[in-house]
Order: C-alpha cells, then sequence, then structure tokens
C-alpha cells in the first residue's frame, strides 16, 4: 500500500472493487495523506456517539487531522442498510460516501456548493464504477 493512502478492513465483509486512489487524488491532491478505515456497527455507533453525541451507528466519519492528512471511517452494514432509502446499489452508494467524506475533509460543510461537487464527481466516477464491478 501506499505512504499517503490505506484502506483497513475491520469487517468480515468484502470491499467493493472501487477507484478509491483515483478519486482521492482527485478530490484531495495526491500529496494528500488519506486512511480509510472500514469498521463495524457497535463501533461505528460508539464513534458517533463520541464525537456527534449520536448514541446509533452513522454510514461514514470524516476526521481531518491536519490540512494534508485525514481519515474516513466507513460503516459497510449500515451503507447496506440504506441502498434503497438511497435508490442506488450497495457500491454506487459506497462511492458516493466516499466523495461525500472526501469533500469534508476537504473544508466543505452541507450545502448546495457541496452537493453540485458531490454530483460533479459522482457522474465523473459512475461509469468508470460501473466497468469496475463487472
Amino acid at each position: 500500500m501506499r505512504e499517503d493512502f490505506s484502506i483497513l478492513n475491520k469487517t468480515k465483509g468484502k470491499i467493493p472493487n472501487l477507484p478509491f486512489l483515483v478519486i482521492k487524488e482527485d478530490i484531495l491532491g495526491k500529496k494528500y495523506s488519506l486512511s480509510l478505515a472500514f469498521i463495524g456497527k457497535e463501533k461505528m455507533r460508539e464513534l458517533n456517539n463520541l464525537y456527534r453525541k449520536i448514541n446509533k451507528p452513522t454510514n461514514i466519519l470524516s476526521f481531518s487531522l491536519s490540512k494534508t492528512e485525514g481519515e474516513i471511517l466507513i460503516c459497510p452494514t449500515t451503507v447496506k442498510n440504506e441502498i434503497k432509502k438511497f435508490h442506488r446499489t450497495y457500491p454506487e452508494l459506497l462511492q458516493f460516501l466516499v466523495i461525500h467524506g472526501m469533500l469534508h475533509l476537504k473544508g466543505m460543510e452541507h450545502s448546495s456548493r457541496m452537493e453540485i461537487a458531490e454530483k460533479k464527481y459522482d457522474q465523473k466516477y459512475f461509469h468508470w464504477h460501473r466497468s469496475w464491478i463487472r
């Protein structure tokens, strides 16, 4: 694995083969150091309660460690439970959430500006994603 990018899967499930590194370099830059960690529902609940005072698991948490370093935590179980709500497949929603988390690390807050950026990147990598999972 590269020094500026790592993926840690602490779950028993398989993570879809998505272009996480390419998306990271596009949104955050090549020099940004990012860690993606896939964690279980209980751990995500604990962390969401600790950092956001919400005592339930969430799909994603983003932590900016510095201007050039951050971490994204994802709960695959929660993501899978939300696919019908968002009318997406698991890989599609996972990719969208990673983009969402990276935009937060870039300093964006929930807004119409962020929604425009999400749509831009989601559409950019949607076709790539379709070819990667076949």
